[in-house]
C-alpha cells in the first residue's frame, strides 16, 4: 500500500509541476513585445520637411507612439556613424507600429518626409516586459 501511495504522490507532484511549467510559458507567450520604428533621417528639403513636422507628432501619439529617440547627438562606438538623424518611436507592439504607419492620417503626410529627406525605416519587435 505504501508503494502505490508513494507513486500516486509522484505522479500527482509531476502533473503539478508540468502545470506550472505551462502556465509560465503560457504566462510569457502572452506579454505584448513591443514594436519599434527606428529611421535614419538625411534632411535634404526643411521647408517641405516642416509640413510633415507639423503633424507627425499628433499622429503618432494617437497610435499610442512615443518618441524615444528625435535627433540629437549621435556617438558611433563601434563601426561607422550614422549620416543622417536618428529617429526611434515607441510603440506597445509590432502590430501598433504597422497601424500607425499604414494609417490613412500617416499616409496623408508621408510623401513629405519621402520628397524632403533620404530616409531609411525599420520595424523592429523589442522584447517583451518582464
Amino acid at each position: 500500500m505504501k508503494t502505490n501511495y508513494k507513486v500516486a504522490l509522484a505522479v500527482l507532484a509531476g502533473v503539478l509541476i508540468d502545470v506550472a511549467g505551462a502556465r509560465t510559458i503560457y504566462a510569457q507567450q502572452a506579454k505584448t513585445r513591443p514594436g519599434y520604428i527606428i529611421a535614419e533621417v538625411e534632411v535634404t528639403d526643411p521647408v517641405t520637411l516642416q509640413k510633415y513636422g507639423e503633424k507627425a507628432p499628433e499622429i503618432v501619439a494617437s497610435y499610442g507612439g512615443r518618441y524615444v529617440v528625435r535627433g540629437g547627438k549621435v556617438e558611433a562606438l563601434e563601426g561607422e556613424p550614422p549620416k543622417a538623424l536618428v529617429v526611434v518611436i515607441g510603440f506597445d507592439s509590432v502590430e501598433k507600429a504597422r497601424e500607425w504607419y499604414d494609417s490613412p492620417e500617416y499616409k496623408a503626410i508621408r510623401g513629405f518626409r519621402q520628397s524632403a529627406t533620404h530616409s531609411r525605416l525599420l520595424l523592429a519587435e523589442g522584447v517583451a516586459p518582464q
